[in-house]
């Protein structure tokens, strides 16, 4: 059984290895990604954003940020899954965290960026009503996919 916990600073060496895994496979890693990597604490949480992380066993098998961009807009991201976990509803479970936390917060839009490669995340956020817009303001070189979820 997989369950979500709330990210604690004790996470930070397990939550940046998952991360850098999928990242290095696509050769997608930028500063962008280690600042934040790094310093989820800094970058994220007390910027007035959300972590998650995906728990089997024991075993932290995913993870999810809602990282806060200004008021009423947030951005999904760090979403991963271990390759040994994907296809089994893991992804599933942190984006609908994301996305019921981003009400709860009254977001009135949610956007993420992304590459072409990842196929199968792609299909996921469109899955989950996420729609492509234009790629700008993106804080990476290698993002050639913007989307954004309307939630009001």
């Amino acid at each position: 059984m997989v369950s979500i916990l709330t990210y604690q600073p004790h996470h930070q060496a397990i939550f940046k290895k998952i991360n850098l895994e999928w990242l290095d496979r696509y050769k997608l890693t930028e500063s962008h990604d280690l600042m934040v990597l790094n310093d989820p604490q800094a970058t994220i949480i007390d910027r007035g954003g959300h972590l998650w992380l995906a728990e089997s066993d024991g075993e932290i098998v995913g993870s999810a940020a809602l990282m806060k961009e200004h008021d009423g807009v947030y951005e999904l991201a760090k979403m991963c899954v271990t390759e040994s976990f994907r296809g089994k509803g893991v992804a599933t479970l942190l984006i609908n965290q994301c996305i019921q936390k981003a009400k709860e917060l009254q977001a009135k839009k949610l956007l993420l960026f992304s590459n072409h490669q990842l196929v199968a995340a792609l299909k996921l956020y469109e899955k989950h009503g996420f729609r492509n817009v234009v790629v700008e303001n993106s804080p990476f070189a290698t993002a050639d996919v913007k989307m954004e979820l309307i939630l009001t």
